[in-house]
């Protein structure tokens, strides 16, 4: 398999403003293993040292580690680092898809494990209502007989071409329905956008958080701490599975995109989340370095952890 390596170091800092002295969080940053991806190391570094720490598989399959600090403390450090080498996607030809129609009607009907598997992401989530506007938005990309990935990329063109990436427009409180109409946001809300226009549909979409390198202009040096966490959906095609596809670029992820775990929206995989005792207000600092070290050599992909 030919596969790109990429070393990433995600560093989350909390500093509270007063000390923290019980804390429990759920972290979700070991890259998923995948055909396509192998994870071949993931370390945690936690500053202060946890109480405890144990490990689980989440509903979605994603691995989650379970953390309790004890004892006072005014910052918390997460780190991961990982390295993964990443194979390229299969691409199908969008003409060859089923009609949107057909994929709707089949999710409805079929109940073989897979299409049942991927029925469950036609519903509403938290963060991802089916309400009119969304399928309003979405009709114009899904005229009757088109096929499934062709109708689906034009709409993550649309959405391209429509919405400002803006970092300063949205919060995750931000209501779906005013992104909508403001016309800006980030990734995370593209994202979500397409699976509300997907889902009014009745077609299965998920929420798909990774890495992406980053590339920096010609003539300049890669800045530390530059990349960030990512986000993208994945719309389900029988026959063929889960198919990425990438709103705020425009684009079928493939090797630049690191997948590391998908669910109904954000709040099923948000990198770090728990419930503490104390702190009061705290800032918060995120730091992602994706680094590309070339082409994997194939024995390194035998040792996958």
């Amino acid at each position: 398999m030919k596969a790109q390596l990429f070393d990433i170091t995600h560093t989350t800092t909390y500093d509270y403003r007063s000390p923290v002295t019980v804390a429990h969080h759920l972290l979700r940053l070991a890259p998923r293993r995948l055909r396509r991806q192998v994870r071949l190391t993931h370390e945690l570094d936690l500053q202060p040292a946890p109480a405890s720490l144990h490990r689980h598989t989440d509903y979605f399959g994603n691995e989650v580690a379970f953390v309790i600090f004890e004892g006072a403390h005014r910052q918390l450090r997460v780190t991961a680092r990982s390295r993964v080498a990443v194979g390229a996607a299969f691409i199908p030809d969008a003409a060859e898809t089923p009609a949107w129609e057909s994929v709707r009607s089949l999710c409805r009907t079929d109940l073989s494990s897979s299409v049942l598997d991927a029925g469950e992401f036609t519903f509403g989530s938290p963060l991802v209502p089916l309400e009119t506007p969304f399928t309003d938005y979405a009709r114009e990309s899904f005229p009757a007989g088109r096929s499934l990935l062709d109708a689906v990329l034009d709409l993550t063109a649309r959405i391209h071409r429509d919405f400002k990436f803006d970092p300063t427009a949205t919060t995750i409180a931000t209501p779906l329905t005013q992104m909508l109409d403001q016309r800006r946001g980030v990734c995370q809300d593209f994202a979500h956008l397409e699976i509300a226009c997907l889902r009014s549909l009745g077609l299965p979409a998920r929420y798909v958080s990774g890495y992406l390198e980053t590339v920096p202009p010609p003539g300049q040096s890669k800045l530390l701490g530059a990349d960030a966490s990512h986000a993208w959906v994945s719309v389900f095609c029988p026959g063929l599975g889960w198919i990425d596809v990438d709103p705020t670029n425009n684009l079928l992820p493939s090797m630049q995109h690191i997948t590391l775990g998908w669910g109904r929206d954000y709040g099923d995989v948000s990198p770090i989340r728990g419930v503490l005792v104390g702190g009061e207000e705290h800032t918060l600092t995120v730091a992602v370095d994706v680094v590309a070290l070339g082409e994997a050599e194939e024995e390194a992909l035998r040792g996958s952890v």
